[in-house]
């Protein structure tokens, strides 16, 4: 959708000439020859930029801005005048106005200056969907991330979100990868097209290439329609490789030249596509033993990590292990319609001397298991199913049924000698429904 201008002049013929102007450069144009007009005409929603004349039959522009920015906090205003003073200039800064231009205006100037207030208002806008969606995870207002790390791990985000650089995410298992690669599409220019996400360990070897990049009818055994990869879904969007070090190294060069060239051919065509979407890479692996065993080519980290994300592990970041306990509790206390006001003394000091092998997301589970199983206003101890010391306790932090299906997986995966796809069939479940299980489960392929 087209940015929204409204001009707000009381000379027709100068509304005239800018509607037709800036339509040409494909702005929705509303024009107005005074405020109480403009005021009424965007009752349930606001323009994008206005361009406000100082002198209008009803209000003076000085005092109408402050006005304006407390009603419309987003909204960029450009002061159009015939009478430019650099004092006029001055008190319009402000009073919150973005620029000043003077009449008569060249068309050069006024479209940059149009151009830049769009581009500041998406970059604030963006700003505060960081700060919104912290707030979010957090259940509330204050930011989860109390730890130096992560708070830089943030700021990071922020500035590297709204480019369309490729990021490299690091981290153990649990450490939370796929939520911040949520955040910076969703932070990015291309949040409202598609997220395609996918766990490179999960797909077959044999069929990766086809997965990726597509395949035409007959390229390979069983192959009985032109298949669309997920470089095509992802178009105008963004796609996650996860895993990425568990991608076949020959597969892995492929892929470096699709973001060296920006375009790919599917599996036995002929026809190359541009590949247009914004690439974000995971691994839990240690990036250097990775390259030094040969699982992961050096060519292609240096290309997909031209900015590295590294998520520490919970236990070096023990700061964050009280709030993420309470966003947690908050979320599932109010999903079983319970008040639980919070944890023990007993339960907090056992949460924070825990070193919490499986990270955020055993720390999730945790909470989950104990908010359904308190009998009080509070979470005690007895409610968490870890001890100490930590490095003695069972790492399993599932419930007796999930642990029952856990190894009814690990059993067959042994069976079928790995086979993915043959044990999905076993179970009666689908591939993709198995690698979301062993994902779940923590489960070592």
């Amino acid at each position: 959708m087209s940015s929204r201008i409204a001009v707000v002049d009381d000379e027709s013929a100068i509304c005239s000439l800018l509607k037709a102007f800036l339509t040409k450069a494909n702005y929705q144009v509303s024009t107005f020859g005074d405020a109480a007009s403009l005021d009424s005409a965007f009752e349930t929603s606001q323009p994008d930029v206005i361009l406000l004349d100082l002198k209008l039959p009803d209000a003076d522009g000085l005092e109408l801005l402050p006005q304006l920015k407390r009603k419309w906090p987003q909204t960029e205003v450009i002061i159009l005048t015939g009478h430019a003073t650099l004092d006029a200039a001055v008190s319009a800064t402000k009073l919150g106005a973005y620029d000043f231009q003077k009449k008569p205006f060249e068309h050069k100037s006024l479209l940059l200056s149009v151009e830049r207030a769009i581009e500041h208002k998406q970059l604030t806008e963006q700003a505060s969907s960081l700060r919104q969606a912290l707030s979010t995870m957090s259940g509330g207002s204050s930011a989860i991330f109390q730890s130096a790390a992560m708070k830089g791990v943030v700021r990071t985000v922020e500035r590297v979100a709204p480019s369309d650089v490729s990021i490299l995410i690091t981290g153990e298992s649990g450490t939370g990868k796929e939520v911040i690669a949520d955040l910076i599409h969703a932070l990015s220019a291309r949040a409202k097209g598609p997220f395609i996400k996918i766990n490179c360990a999960a797909l077959p070897r044999e069929l990766i290439e086809s997965e990726l990049f597509g395949s035409m009818k007959g390229a390979y055994t069983g192959a009985q329609s032109d298949r669309e990869g997920l470089f095509r879904q992802a178009e105008d969007g963004t796609l996650l490789l996860d895993e990425l070090a568990e991608m076949p190294v020959d597969t892995q060069s492929k892929l470096l030249r699709v973001l060296q060239d920006k375009e790919y051919r599917p599996v036995g065509g002929r026809t190359v596509f541009k590949a247009d979407c914004r690439v974000i890479a995971a691994t839990n692996l240690d990036v250097d033993l990775a390259i030094k065993e040969g699982k992961l080519r050096q060519d292609l980290y240096y290309r997909i990590g031209t900015i590295s994300i590294c998520l520490p592990p919970l236990r070096e970041r023990r700061e964050d292990i009280l709030p993420l306990a309470n966003s947690f509790l908050r979320r599932y206390a109010a999903q079983a319609g319970l008040t639980i006001t919070g944890y023990s003394p007993a339960a907090t000091e056992l949460l924070q001397k825990y070193d919490w092998p499986g990270n955020v997301r055993q720390l999730q589970n945790q909470v989950q298991r104990a908010v359904l199983v308190t009998e009080s206003k509070t979470v005690e101890a007895g409610d968490l199913s870890i001890g100490e010391p930590a490095a003695e306790q069972d790492q399993s932090d599932f419930t007796l049924l999930e642990e029952m299906e856990r190894n009814t997986i690990i059993q067959l995966l042994k069976e079928t000698g790995g086979n993915k796809l043959e044990a999905a069939k076993r179970l009666g479940i689908g591939r993709q429904t198995l690698y979301n299980k062993i994902k779940a489960y923590d489960i070592d392929t």
